[in-house]
């Protein structure tokens, strides 16, 4: 006796195509709330302006918005690749790479901007942990809660030996000493802030977690690798 399927459950390509839909409706939410700063910053993004486009936040939100469709496009071309070379998860694989690189580097160079005295005022640290987070306000803390949070949330889906929240955390904290060692001899006027570090590396985790039904297992790393051709059998002894 054949079992039916139940029509309650819909296929998984419908649920990706309406998971892909409310993400494209809510950046055009996003985008929508914030035109007017954005198209301030537009000419001079157009034009290929230093000053007034890269160097602003207005347009750095602007070129990665305008950079939407081009990661997507990388995607699907990866996608369809390792598709074609017989390597399951391929969409899975493609879209944590894409993932992990756009939605890491707009804040990276965010945090790289230097202050209103780069270069002249001297190098600052402050090594007091959580003395500098009452001073963040609430758009300062989900601002370091977001720069590692599509590292921490899409690299156990890539990397297997990511996959555990000790893991991501290390990863974090790792990438943002960096971040604000950088900063530090870069002289950027700009704190180098042992808070920072806690706090990016707490986005990191939460982001993980958030993606942890999808994280790559050890188990299911061969079946990522294209698989080979079948060796023709042997035919009969003549």
């Amino acid at each position: 006796m054949h079992r039916i399927p139940s029509p309650s459950a819909p296929p998984r390509r419908l649920r990706g195509v309406v998971f892909l839909g409310l993400a494209v409706l809510g950046l055009a939410s996003a985008a929508f709330l914030v035109r007017r700063p954005l198209m301030m910053s537009a000419p001079m993004c157009m034009a290929g302006r230093w000053h007034g486009c890269f160097d602003t936040f207005n347009g750095v939100v602007l070129m990665t918005l305008v950079a939407l469709p081009l990661a997507a496009l990388v995607a699907w071309a990866l996608a369809h690749r390792r598709r074609a070379a017989g390597v399951t998860s391929a969409w899975r694989m493609s879209w944590a790479e894409v993932g992990m690189v756009y939605g890491t580097v707009p804040f990276l160079w965010l945090t790289m901007m230097p202050g209103a005295a780069p270069g002249i005022a001297p190098a600052r640290v402050s090594l007091v942990p959580l003395r500098d987070l009452v001073t963040m306000g609430p758009l300062g803390i989900i601002g370091n809660l977001l720069v590692f949070a599509s590292l921490g949330f899409f690299a156990p889906m890539r990397f297997a030996a990511l996959a555990s929240p000790p893991r991501i955390l290390a990863l974090g904290a790792g990438c943002s000493v960096l971040v604000e060692t950088a900063q530090y001899v870069l002289r950027l006027d700009r704190v180098s802030s042992v808070d920072d570090v806690l706090v990016n590396a707490a986005g990191a985790v939460l982001a993980g977690l958030a993606s942890r039904r999808w994280w790559r297992t050890t188990a299911q790393a061969p079946s990522d690798r294209p698989r080979p051709a079948p060796e023709p059998e042997p035919g009969p002894a003549g």
